[in-house]
């Protein structure tokens, strides 16, 4: 159809185009927006000792880190009056049991709801209790991705044909109890003694170094512990030198930072500053610097989140988000959706959803591959897809990261999945084993048995060599 001239000074009527009736969908109700209301209140102010704490007090990152609390006897201070004797002797117990040393900002603790503290998400993450504490799986090893032993220098992982992970510190700004470093990450503790990697310039450039000598490596991630904990100088020297490695494109800050204390973006000036320097220096050179984050739960983003992700929007810096799978804090398709969903709405990119690791103490938080299997499924399609995540499985062994679905074998009864990773060592197997308490008693009798767990892993292995055509 022609539509009609119209010239200058002229009136037309515009066509008139007829079209099919259009099937509407229904109005969304308010809950299906739930995802955008973020907590703007003084939440802080339900704890006793931050009850007189003023906005701009709390928002000052140097106040959330002078008052991170490092000392058990300090942070069970903390919880007098707002929970039961019982409760404080049961975390007492969780502490003394743990891999991992404490470390809690006054920003996590306030967003804990002391009401119904065994069931809260953020407390299961970071406050481990006595009383909640499962047997490891007897086939967890401290290091369990055997990030050392792909070490050419020490705090220098090599593991994928061109990115290397660089160990640039040891500290955090607060401490998961699910920690997959907690090999190296945080003070020694009585279950744990670490491999220290400390900051330090000898132990960087020799890192540096073999980056160089490798033209193969163009993708490098600056992590840690995290990188949070580096200065604003640090985070410089770092970027500066990678950057100036002709054959580096791609840089990864990765920080827990902004989902346990995002004052520091909001009122750490040269620390944003730093960053914000690297990204456009790299944006300039033809290289990407992006900053990886970890969300766990909708009930870790708030409005200070908010401010402190759109201040980095607005300087250009993309965010992309690393969670993890955990039972009875984000093992259930709403909590998941609700949690992707958020992210994509303060602009930080759902990037992956990782099977917990076999880590140390905390086999509580572990659920099996048939819960990422169903979560997936139902997640995907309720956003766009670049902000849907990739569920995977970071191969126990160093067989990285794999798509939770490519699995070659997985026997629901013995809870052992069985995964190839040709790209990164063509030939082998790798296995992820289900927690013990999602098994039936029958299997969890067996897994006590050692001949049985040979038994158990070698048909996996066996039925996964029939399946590979490889």
């Amino acid at each position: 159809m022609k539509l009609p001239l119209i010239q200058a000074g002229t009136e037309a009527t515009a066509p008139r185009i007829e079209s099919a009736p259009a099937a509407l969908k229904p109005p969304v109700t308010p809950s299906a927006l739930a995802y955008r209301q973020l907590r703007r209140d003084e939440f802080w102010r339900s704890i006793p000792a931050y009850a007189e704490i003023s906005p701009e007090t709390f928002l000052d990152h140097t106040w959330q880190s002078k008052h991170s609390i490092t000392r058990i006897d300090k942070l069970l201070e903390a919880l007098q009056g707002l929970v039961p004797s019982a409760f404080i002797q049961d975390a007492a117990e969780g502490f003394r049991r743990a891999p991992m040393s404490v470390r809690v900002s006054p920003y996590l603790l306030s967003l804990i709801n002391w009401n119904d503290p065994y069931n809260d998400p953020l407390r299961r993450q970071f406050i481990p209790l006595g009383s909640r504490l499962l047997p490891d799986h007897p086939k967890l090893h401290l290091d369990s991705l055997n990030e050392q032993r792909d070490a050419p220098v020490p705090g220098l992982t090599h593991r994928y044909p061109d990115k290397a992970l660089f160990l640039a510190l040891d500290t955090c700004p607060v401490y998961c109890r699910f920690c997959t470093r907690s090999y190296a990450v945080g003070i020694d503790t009585e279950e744990v003694e670490k491999i220290h990697l400390r900051a330090n310039e000898d132990r960087w450039r020799r890192a540096f170094a073999y980056i160089a000598s490798r033209p193969e490596l163009e993708d490098v991630v600056i992590s840690g512990g995290d990188a949070y904990n580096l200065r604003a100088s640090q985070i410089t020297e770092i970027g500066d030198a990678l950057l100036a490695i002709p054959h580096v494109r791609r840089l990864r800050f990765a920080t827990k930072g902004p989902a346990v204390m995002p004052q520091k973006i909001l009122t750490d000036h040269a620390w944003r500053e730093a960053l914000v320097g690297v990204v456009d220096r790299g944006r300039k050179l033809h290289k990407e610097v992006v900053l990886h984050t970890h969300f766990n739960h909708p009930n870790e983003i708030t409005g200070i989140t908010e401010d402190a992700m759109n201040l980095l929007f607005e300087r250009g810096v993309t965010i992309r988000n690393q969670a993890v799978l955990q039972r009875a804090v984000n093992d259930d398709v709403e909590t998941m959706q609700m949690l992707i969903k958020r992210l994509g709405y303060i602009h930080v990119h759902p990037y992956y959803v990782y099977m917990h690791d076999l880590v140390r103490g905390v086999e509580d938080l572990r659920t099996p591959l048939d819960t990422a299997l169903y979560i997936e499924k139902h997640v995907r399609g309720a956003t766009a897809g670049f902000h849907t995540p990739v569920f995977v499985v970071d191969a126990p062994g160093g067989g990285g990261k794999r798509d939770v679905h490519s699995y070659e074998y997985y026997d629901r009864e013995t809870g052992i999945s069985v995964f190839t990773s040709p790209a990164v060592k063509h030939g082998a197997y790798y296995l992820y084993f289900d927690p013990l308490h999602s098994l039936s008693q029958a299997a969890q009798r067996r897994w006590e048995d050692p001949l049985q767990q040979e038994i158990m892993i070698q048909n996996a292995i066996t039925r996964a060599r029939r399946q590979d055509p490889s």
